[in-house]
């Protein structure tokens, strides 16, 4: 099926948020402080829930200390949604995706927060425990959002509106389809999500 010019919004939000396609120039000091912060935090999520985690337990966990916690991270929130936004990058390689395919451009970041949710988590009851819907969804709203930004909407479409509604449709279709026993396989589930979200870009796009 042809679809370059009635997708091409949602292939181009993704492209412009590809993400591992270039290594950011940072200091390799700076770069391993801050891995450090997220083996911490991770570490303790198996431990404890979110809200109990201090920014101190943190930092000792990863022996740094506290003031150099800030020096990477206003608050635990923000460590949180990089240590996401890490993992999301690593999913998505792992699975070989390409945001390059105007067909697969949606499908690969449904699939990628399905894959979230079945590596983040052991089992369904576990989700009461983890704060996914302030880690993951800020990270897609950002790929739909900044390319959003660069593309022409509709009179009256409001590009963060628009970004916040597809990420939340994505991440609760997917948590269903995680808590859902003997759920079908990932693939299947992010094609289905494909299917019901991508009329939400096309309905306020210029460009199909």
């Amino acid at each position: 099926m042809h679809c370059r010019k009635r997708t091409m919004l949602i292939s181009d939000m993704a492209e412009e948020h590809k993400l591992g396609s270039v290594e950011e120039t940072i200091d390799p000091r700076i770069l391993r402080s801050r891995h450090m912060l997220m083996e911490s935090l991770a570490r303790l999520l198996i431990r404890k829930e979110f809200d109990d985690i201090s920014i101190q337990e943190i930092a000792d966990e990863a022996t740094l200390n506290r003031a150099t916690f800030y020096l990477h991270y206003p608050d635990k929130n923000a460590l949180l949604q990089a240590m996401t936004a890490t993992r999301f990058r690593q999913l998505i390689e792992r699975r070989g995706l390409s945001f390059t395919n105007c067909d697969g451009a949606l499908r690969a970041i449904a699939l990628g927060v399905c894959d979230y949710f079945a590596e983040t988590t052991g089992c369904p009851g576990q989700l009461a425990k983890m704060p996914l819907e302030g880690s993951i969804i800020p990270v897609v709203e950002n790929i739909f959002e900044e390319g959003a930004a660069n593309h022409a909407m509709a009179p009256g479409a409001d590009p963060k509106l628009l970004a916040t509604t597809a990420a939340w449709a994505i991440f609760g279709a997917a948590r269903r389809w995680f808590q859902t026993p003997d759920h079908i396989p990932a693939e299947e589930m992010a094609a289905k999500i494909e299917m019901m979200v991508k009329p939400i870009f096309l309905t306020f796009s210029l460009e199909h």
